[in-house]
């Protein structure tokens, strides 16, 4: 599933994948940003909670962005693929400048929203400028390829990811987040053994990827991000080994990004960006 087409004139929206836990009470750096690179008080945010079974989560998130002086915040709760066709549903998510997905469980955003007029209209209006953002779950889901669920622990093995589709707003990375709080290395190159051409991003918790149209992704928030570039892999033994055993991959490139720095997903190149220009 290639990204939708970006129309003459205009830019893409931002993504904004969020490793999980983001500071919603003291500094709430990262979702401070989001509402500004919205419009602020002109912002108008869809909330979409379908990743989470709490009642309350949309209502959580209307009132976190209120209080951060977002123009408006609705809750959008597609508890089942016919809401993904309501024409209400539609009109507030075509009325947005920037969607918001919540943490839960990313199998019920694909399977409640994949392939639904909603999905498509979230595709289209990030082509056409609409910024989105996800965190935990609702980070997972943005990339074409989704990681469904894994094994924890540092070191890959054939059997310790499952993959699935995703919303397709880029294929050029995959998302795992809580990354080192939940010790999920292992995971992540597993999961680039079986598609090197993505980029894996591990999210820690309290920390985002701001994705420009450009494709330089900047780290914000107070943990770090681990990039690993499988572009320059030379072997690996993913196709000969069972289930249960280690993966033997060589080649990689891991990079360590924390707040201001920078990566591009197209040149793959990194930079501390931000944090070069504090220190001179």
């Amino acid at each position: 599933m290639c990204p939708s087409k970006v129309p003459e004139g205009e830019q893409r929206g931002w993504i904004i994948p969020i490793g999980g836990a983001e500071d919603k009470e003291s500094r709430r750096r990262i979702l401070k940003r989001f509402v500004q690179l919205c419009g602020g008080r002109d912002a108008r945010i869809a909330v979409i909670p379908t990743a989470s079974r709490l009642a309350d989560t949309g209502k959580r998130y209307e009132d976190l962005f209120e209080r951060l002086e977002a123009g408006s915040a609705t809750s959008i709760d597609f508890q089942t693929r016919e809401d993904g066709e309501r024409d209400d549903y539609l009109r507030q998510l075509e009325g947005a400048n920037g969607v918001f997905f919540t943490g839960g469980n990313q199998l019920r955003i694909s399977t409640i929203i994949g392939g639904t007029s909603a999905a498509k209209l979230i595709r289209t209006g990030n082509a056409r400028g609409v910024h989105v953002a996800g965190t935990s779950a609702g980070a997972s889901i943005l990339s074409e390829h989704m990681i469904a669920f894994g094994k924890e622990g540092s070191s890959p093995r054939a059997g310790s990811v499952r993959l699935a589709p995703g919303l397709g707003l880029t294929n050029r990375f995959i998302i795992d987040q809580h990354f080192r709080q939940r010790d999920r290395l292992g995971r992540l190159t597993a999961a680039l053994a079986y598609n090197p051409f993505a980029i894996g991003i591990g999210l820690d918790e309290d920390t985002a990827a701001f994705i420009g149209p450009d494709n330089t992704l900047e780290v914000e928030g107070s943990g770090a991000i681990t990039v690993v570039d499988a572009g320059g892999m030379t072997f690996s033994s993913m196709a000969d080994v069972r289930q249960t055993e280690g993966v033997c991959l060589l080649g990689l490139t891991v990079h360590i990004l924390t707040a201001g720095a920078t990566f591009n997903l197209h040149t793959r190149q990194a930079s501390p960006g931000a944090l070069s220009t504090e220190k001179s």
